[in-house]
């Protein structure tokens, strides 16, 4: 939580200094000076509450330097260029999420830093075909489960005949960002000119941050009851 504050603390401060930089005014009203002084001082309280570890303050403070520029240029009085306009990058993972444990939210934690994440969640099919099983959860509830974290910006599911070349025709991805499992992959995406990272998924704070060791675990629980 405090790390992400921190991202989008420095992004907005960053944002800010941007916009600062290019500015220009189109009146030499006082008043409007003092508006574009006022937004310099909540940066610099931005900036104050930023080296503190106040994130969430300086958030704030920057939010109102923001509003303040950009009310001056609704009203025709500046103009500047503003980073935070633009389109984030579009980031995409998959896989089969089929028991939701600290290893995927590490994984989707970190992709989602890197832009808006993107997630396609694998058919029954697919994780038959892969896996060599049925899924233990069924493709609609992994997708609802994905749906609901944080870092998710969009989730849906894979395509029926697993064409992994077409999927990433239709999300058109500026990064894809691969499992410590999905090696297979970058040969496709090196021959697509995608642009990917790998990230290492498991987390090593907790003992069970794979799907494998939960169900091991199950299964030696349910080893141990007593007999009925």
């Amino acid at each position: 939580m405090a790390a992400e504050a921190k991202r989008k603390a420095e992004k907005y401060i960053k944002n800010l200094e941007h916009a600062f930089a290019t500015l220009k005014t189109s009146s030499s009203q006082d008043s409007v000076k003092r508006i574009v002084d006022l937004a310099k001082l909540y940066l610099e309280d931005a900036k104050y509450y930023y080296e503190k570890g106040a994130y969430i303050t300086s958030i704030a403070c920057s939010s109102y330097a923001e509003g303040l520029l950009d009310a001056l240029k609704k009203l025709g009085y500046a103009d500047f260029i503003s980073p935070q306009k633009q389109e984030e990058k579009k980031v995409l993972v998959g896989g089969v999420f089929e028991i939701i444990h600290p290893g995927h939210i590490f994984f989707l934690k970190e992709a989602s830093k890197q832009g808006k994440l993107y997630v396609i969640v694998a058919r029954d099919e697919t994780v038959k075909k892969l896996k060599g099983r049925e899924p233990i959860i069924p493709e609609k509830q992994r997708l609802e489960v994905v749906k609901s974290i944080r870092y998710v910006y969009q989730a849906k599911l894979g395509r029926k005949d697993f064409n992994i070349k077409k999927t990433i025709e239709e999300v058109k991805p500026d990064l894809v960002i691969l499992g410590p499992d999905q090696d297979q992959l970058k040969t496709l995406l090196k021959k697509l000119n995608i642009k990917y990272m790998q990230i290492d998924t498991r987390n090593h704070d907790y003992p069970l941050s794979s799907t494998t060791q939960i169900i091991r675990k199950i299964l030696e629980s349910r080893d141990k009851l007593p007999e009925q």
